[in-house]
């Protein structure tokens, strides 16, 4: 682990969460892995871990001030240490960080380097649930992406208060993966990976609509598509969000995941979320609900059942009559006859940018499976059809194609 870590210089700073005490075991990853460390800590998170246990860990004097007493050499640091970095870790960063950084406030020895850093900066995000999703902390969020931070999504999990929601720092081991990851595609003079300060929004797996207590429609979809794509994003430096119907899978490390049973749920999620800049809908919506739902457990009875269906939100639909310019929507069709006329008849219709043709008609592709073949298909009429591959590899190439300019 860090093998790309060896030899570089990482700025820590860490800020006043609960989640500071992970510094101490992050140091010493980074340490391990041949990097040299200088930690920056603002006085609330002295609160939570000692300065001198991260001196001791980094081998490097903690810095908290800016005119720290006894050093009449030091008020300059934080220009020299913003052109030592090589990268900027803030691991953890609360809300109240943010917000100074987003609007340029300076005052500790973290901001100050902040402002002064020539290097890439990667912002760990750690909070309660609320606090993370409020509009305020969303919109500062996006001015610090607007900057070029690199903003990693924090994890979903057990809270601090006790809550269950998004806002966890992810594990030491998982932030060194990051920061691996961003040298390992750092081929231009420090700048980060391709989808570096993009939003993705991803939809994957089955919905569910009830029938009764007991019963639902559904279909065979395992959601591995959509989760193969979320990881795929998160690895090249997107902040990713994963709207999932019921899977058993687990969400990819780093990737905000937002789980929901019906088609009525992941509408109201993903509609919460479509300013993203790339929005990809993998996801086996279900084109129809039941239009009552029955209280009580639907008792057998001789002869047929009817049952009145109404129609469900067409999410791709809406989003694509609401799509910017700038933004990419990109849409799955699972055909089993004419494949490619009905898949580009969909793709109209949605005003998408692309829609990932496949089909279960062979054995390999489509849903239950770890492979696919999908043709993808360009809205000014270019088709690429990539051969039988794990959907892995599918994943990778969907999003290297869709970064590409299109000639029809």
């Amino acid at each position: 682990m860090g093998v790309h870590i060896k030899g570089k210089n990482i700025l820590l700073g860490i800020t006043g969460s609960i989640a500071a005490y992970k510094a101490a075991t992050l140091i010493r990853l980074l340490k391990k892995a041949d990097a040299d460390v200088q930690t920056l800590m603002t006085q609330d998170a002295a609160r939570f871990i000692p300065p001198l246990t991260l001196s001791t860990l980094s081998g490097k004097e903690t810095l908290i001030d800016i005119f720290p007493e006894g050093d009449s050499g030091v008020w300059t640091k934080h220009i020299s240490l913003g052109l030592w970095g090589n990268v900027f870790v803030i691991a953890p960063a609360t809300a109240q960080t943010i917000a100074k950084l987003a609007h340029g406030f300076c005052d500790s020895m973290l901001t100050a380097v902040a402002l002064a850093a020539r290097c890439p900066i990667m912002v760990f995000p750690a909070m309660d649930h609320d606090m993370y999703v409020h509009p305020a902390t969303q919109a500062n969020l996006d001015i610090l992406r607007s900057y070029g931070y690199h903003v990693i999504t924090p994890d979903h999990g057990e809270l601090a208060s006790g809550l269950i929601g998004m806002g966890r720092l992810p594990e030491p081991e998982q932030i060194v993966e990051h920061i691996d990851t961003f040298f390992a595609n750092d081929s231009n003079n420090g700048e980060l990976t391709p989808l570096n300060g993009k939003r993705v929004l991803i939809t994957a797996g089955p919905t569910r609509e009830a029938l009764d207590p007991i019963r639902f429609i559904s279909n065979h979809s395992t959601g591995t598509m959509g989760y193969e794509l979320a990881a795929a994003a998160q690895e090249l430096g997107a902040s990713v969000t994963l709207v999932s119907g019921p899977t058993h899978l687990t969400p990819p490390h780093g990737v905000s995941c937002i789980p929901v049973t019906s088609a009525a749920e992941m509408a109201e999620h993903v509609f919460q979320r479509q300013h993203a800049d790339i929005i990809i809908m993998a996801a086996a919506v279900g084109d129809y609900t039941p239009a009552q739902v029955a209280e009580q457990k639907i008792k057998k009875a001789s002869g047929t059942l009817s049952i009145d269906l109404k129609r469900t939100t067409d999410i791709l639909a809406e989003l694509g009559k609401k799509k910017r310019a700038d933004q990419l929507l990109v849409g799955f069709a699972l055909e089993t006859e004419n494949l490619v006329s009905n898949a580009t008849k969909k793709l109209k219709s949605k005003n998408a940018d692309w829609i990932i043709l496949n089909s279960p008609n062979k054995e390999g592709e489509g849903f239950g499976t770890a492979t696919n073949k999908v043709t993808m298909i360009h809205r000014e009429g270019s088709q690429i059809p990539l051969p039988l591959m794990s959907k892995k590899e599918v994943a990778r190439l969907i999003f290297e194609q869709i970064g590409k300019p299109v000639t029809s």
